[in-house]
Protein backbone atom coordinates (compact mmCIF):
# COMPACT_ATOMS: atom_id res chain seq x y z
CA UNK A 1 0.00 0.00 0.00
CA UNK A 2 1.26 3.10 -0.94
CA UNK A 3 1.75 6.12 1.47
CA UNK A 4 -0.81 8.17 0.42
CA UNK A 5 -2.88 4.97 0.64
CA UNK A 6 -1.93 4.30 4.34
CA UNK A 7 -2.40 7.93 4.70
CA UNK A 8 -6.06 8.28 3.33
CA UNK A 9 -7.18 5.10 5.48
CA UNK A 10 -6.00 6.84 8.29
CA UNK A 11 -8.19 10.24 7.44
CA UNK A 12 -11.33 7.59 6.41
CA UNK A 13 -10.75 5.59 9.94
CA UNK A 14 -11.73 9.07 12.02
CA UNK A 15 -14.74 9.88 9.40
CA UNK A 16 -15.78 6.30 9.91
CA UNK A 17 -15.63 6.50 13.82
CA UNK A 18 -17.89 10.05 13.40
CA UNK A 19 -20.73 8.87 11.86
CA UNK A 20 -20.88 5.32 12.72
CA UNK A 21 -19.67 5.10 16.24
CA UNK A 22 -15.96 4.34 18.13
CA UNK A 23 -14.97 1.25 16.00
CA UNK A 24 -15.89 1.50 13.14
CA UNK A 25 -12.80 2.72 11.16
CA UNK A 26 -10.94 -0.18 12.24
CA UNK A 27 -13.62 -2.31 11.74
CA UNK A 28 -14.34 -0.99 8.34
CA UNK A 29 -10.26 -0.46 6.92
CA UNK A 30 -8.38 -2.51 9.88
CA UNK A 31 -4.78 -1.32 10.12
CA UNK A 32 -3.08 -5.19 9.62
CA UNK A 33 -1.97 -5.26 5.86
CA UNK A 34 -3.21 -9.11 5.92
CA UNK A 35 -6.08 -7.52 3.58
CA UNK A 36 -5.76 -4.75 0.64
CA UNK A 37 -8.04 -2.08 0.60
CA UNK A 38 -7.87 -0.36 -2.52
CA UNK A 39 -8.79 2.85 -2.87
CA UNK A 40 -10.33 3.99 -6.29
CA UNK A 41 -10.48 7.90 -6.75
CA UNK A 42 -11.68 10.78 -8.70
CA UNK A 43 -9.93 12.37 -11.36
CA UNK A 44 -9.26 15.13 -8.81
CA UNK A 45 -7.68 12.46 -6.33
CA UNK A 46 -10.82 12.33 -4.07
CA UNK A 47 -11.28 8.63 -2.66
CA UNK A 48 -14.16 7.65 -4.37
CA UNK A 49 -14.94 4.16 -3.31
CA UNK A 50 -12.72 1.63 -1.01
CA UNK A 51 -12.76 -2.13 -2.16
CA UNK A 52 -11.93 -5.47 -0.95
CA UNK A 53 -12.11 -8.73 -2.03
CA UNK A 54 -15.48 -9.80 -1.39
CA UNK A 55 -16.68 -6.73 -2.59
CA UNK A 56 -17.20 -2.68 -2.01
CA UNK A 57 -17.04 -1.70 1.42
CA UNK A 58 -18.16 2.05 1.16
CA UNK A 59 -18.13 4.94 -1.19
CA UNK A 60 -17.08 8.44 -0.04
CA UNK A 61 -19.28 11.08 -0.91
CA UNK A 62 -18.57 14.57 -1.89
CA UNK A 63 -20.78 15.37 1.43
CA UNK A 64 -17.97 13.65 3.57
CA UNK A 65 -20.20 10.72 4.12
CA UNK A 66 -20.11 7.01 3.28
CA UNK A 67 -22.83 5.03 1.57
CA UNK A 68 -22.02 1.52 2.65
CA UNK A 69 -21.38 -1.78 0.35
CA UNK A 70 -22.63 -5.14 1.56
CA UNK A 71 -18.60 -5.74 2.88
CA UNK A 72 -18.92 -2.88 5.10
CA UNK A 73 -22.81 -3.53 6.40
CA UNK A 74 -21.10 -7.00 7.55
CA UNK A 75 -17.77 -5.64 8.77
CA UNK A 76 -20.26 -2.83 10.97
CA UNK A 77 -22.25 -5.68 12.48
CA UNK A 78 -19.63 -8.17 13.15
CA UNK A 79 -17.51 -5.26 15.01
CA UNK A 80 -19.65 -3.06 16.73
CA UNK A 81 -22.08 -4.10 19.92
CA UNK A 82 -25.92 -4.77 18.83
CA UNK A 83 -28.07 -2.78 17.71
CA UNK A 84 -25.75 0.11 16.56
CA UNK A 85 -26.30 0.58 12.69
CA UNK A 86 -28.92 -1.72 12.42
CA UNK A 87 -32.38 -2.44 11.42
CA UNK A 88 -33.73 -5.46 12.03
CA UNK A 89 -36.44 -6.97 10.32
CA UNK A 90 -38.46 -10.06 10.65
CA UNK A 91 -38.34 -13.27 8.76
CA UNK A 92 -41.93 -12.54 6.45
CA UNK A 93 -39.87 -9.52 4.48
CA UNK A 94 -36.36 -11.56 4.16
CA UNK A 95 -36.78 -12.62 0.96
CA UNK A 96 -37.66 -9.18 -0.38
CA UNK A 97 -35.15 -7.23 1.20
CA UNK A 98 -32.35 -9.72 0.51
CA UNK A 99 -33.43 -8.62 -2.95
CA UNK A 100 -32.86 -5.44 -2.24
CA UNK A 101 -36.48 -4.47 -1.82
CA UNK A 102 -37.17 -1.38 0.45
CA UNK A 103 -37.60 -1.96 4.22
CA UNK A 104 -40.94 -1.53 5.98
CA UNK A 105 -41.66 0.10 9.25
CA UNK A 106 -44.39 -3.03 9.74
CA UNK A 107 -41.75 -5.24 9.48
CA UNK A 108 -39.35 -3.83 11.64
CA UNK A 109 -38.82 -5.88 15.09
CA UNK A 110 -35.85 -3.68 16.39
CA UNK A 111 -34.15 -0.56 15.39
CA UNK A 112 -30.57 1.23 17.02
CA UNK A 113 -32.33 4.30 19.05
CA UNK A 114 -29.55 6.90 17.91
CA UNK A 115 -30.74 6.16 13.82
CA UNK A 116 -31.73 9.29 12.24
CA UNK A 117 -33.30 9.90 8.85
CA UNK A 118 -30.53 10.03 6.06
CA UNK A 119 -28.11 7.53 8.61
CA UNK A 120 -26.65 4.25 6.59
CA UNK A 121 -27.56 1.31 8.79
CA UNK A 122 -27.25 -2.35 8.13
CA UNK A 123 -31.03 -4.48 7.89
CA UNK A 124 -30.51 -7.82 9.60
CA UNK A 125 -32.19 -10.72 10.46
CA UNK A 126 -32.67 -11.52 14.31
CA UNK A 127 -29.22 -13.79 14.65
CA UNK A 128 -27.31 -10.28 12.70
CA UNK A 129 -27.34 -11.68 9.30
CA UNK A 130 -26.53 -8.90 7.24
CA UNK A 131 -29.70 -8.90 4.76
CA UNK A 132 -29.08 -5.46 2.88
CA UNK A 133 -27.85 -1.76 3.33
CA UNK A 134 -29.27 1.60 3.04
CA UNK A 135 -30.30 4.87 4.25
CA UNK A 136 -32.55 5.31 7.19
CA UNK A 137 -35.77 7.00 6.06
CA UNK A 138 -37.54 7.38 9.43
CA UNK A 139 -36.16 7.78 12.97
CA UNK A 140 -35.92 5.00 14.91
CA UNK A 141 -39.03 5.57 16.71
CA UNK A 142 -40.94 6.21 13.65
CA UNK A 143 -39.74 2.63 12.33
CA UNK A 144 -41.02 1.25 15.93
CA UNK A 145 -44.32 3.13 16.11
CA UNK A 146 -45.41 3.49 12.58
CA UNK A 147 -47.29 0.66 10.56
CA UNK A 148 -47.11 2.11 7.17
CA UNK A 149 -43.68 3.89 5.57
CA UNK A 150 -41.22 2.82 4.15
CA UNK A 151 -38.09 2.63 6.98
CA UNK A 152 -34.96 2.10 4.72
CA UNK A 153 -34.48 2.97 1.58
CA UNK A 154 -31.94 -0.36 0.51
CA UNK A 155 -29.00 0.46 -2.13
CA UNK A 156 -28.11 -3.52 -2.46
CA UNK A 157 -29.40 -6.41 -1.10
CA UNK A 158 -27.33 -9.33 -0.06
CA UNK A 159 -28.79 -11.74 -2.19
CA UNK A 160 -29.82 -15.79 -1.86
CA UNK A 161 -28.72 -17.26 1.35
CA UNK A 162 -26.32 -19.77 0.57
CA UNK A 163 -27.04 -21.53 4.32
CA UNK A 164 -31.06 -21.95 4.23
CA UNK A 165 -32.54 -24.00 1.75
CA UNK A 166 -35.76 -22.10 1.46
Amino acid sequence: MSEADAKTLGELRTVANYQFGAGAGEALFPADDDERVTVHRSTSGRPRQLVVDDGRVVSYGTDGRFTLGIAGGRRLVDALDRPTARVVVGAESEPFVRDGKNTFAKFVRDVDPAVRPGDEVAVVREDDTVLAVGRAELSADAMTDFETGMAVSVREGAGVDEESDS
